[in-house]
């Protein structure tokens, strides 16, 4: 329950904000404002103004039972990548260069809850640890409106990013890079941090399209299948 001298539309977009990133909201979930209004112990509007603060910054979208995930096209992912090449390496290697060792402990920390959470298979805690590793290197981004954009842009992925941790394959390319970028960070090298973050980004982008393609395949196959039974069924 929220306390009453709480920002209250500011702590439920915060909270959902934060569930969003961590992959907590999977795209077959409904968020109905009255729904989190009882559950936080508050009225209806301010649950639904943050839920409509969502959908403007293109998180969330209407249907007709309350609020979902924004599931992401294969034009949306590509165009989405390409904002983020032109935006990630150049702002991680301003982090690399002005990286404090506050900064480098955070960053170490998460890479460590990684590697366990990989190894342990915990695909929630490798999201939201993945969560925590972009968070430490931004906060070295000296420019906050490129660190706020780069944490907006990455966030929209999250309806397709714990498709890439399942598979096997995906998940070690992404776990061998961003061991890279981590060591490029702890070095202070700016342009091998630029250059391992552009080749990240592609390597995401194709494991990230593999996953959608396999997931909008997966949603045609369903309603056939189900049609062969009833004619089966009825034979």
């Amino acid at each position: 329950m929220l306390k009453p001298n709480e920002n209250l539309v500011d702590a439920v977009y915060f909270d959902l904000r934060l569930k969003l990133q961590r992959s907590e909201i999977s795209t077959s979930d409904r968020l109905v404002d009255t729904e989190i209004a009882a559950l936080k112990g508050i009225s209806r509007m301010p649950a639904r103004e943050a839920l409509l603060r969502l959908v403007s910054e293109g998180y969330l979208v209407g249907t007709t039972r309350g609020f979902a995930v924004r599931e992401l096209s294969l034009e949306d992912i590509s165009g989405l990548f390409e904002v983020r090449r032109q935006l990630e390496p150049r702002a991680a290697a301003s982090a690399a260069r002005d990286m404090s060792s506050t900064v480098e402990e955070e960053l170490t920390a998460a890479m460590v809850r990684i590697r366990r959470s990989f190894a342990g298979g915990d695909m929630r805690e490798l999201a939201a640890s993945n969560v925590d590793f972009r968070n430490a290197w931004l906060k070295a981004v000296c420019n906050r409106h490129m660190a706020a954009t780069i944490s907006r842009f990455m966030d929209y992925f999250q309806s397709v990013r714990l498709g890439t941790f399942a598979d096997p394959s995906s998940a070690q390319q992404y776990l061998d890079g961003l061991s890279h970028i981590h060591e490029a960070f702890l070095a202070h090298d700016p342009l091998v941090v630029q250059d391992r973050m552009t080749l990240f980004m592609f390597a995401a982008e194709e494991a990230y399209l593999s996953v959608r393609r396999r997931q909008l395949e997966a949603a045609q196959i369903k309603p056939s299948s189900r049609r062969g039974k009833t004619r089966r069924g009825t034979a």
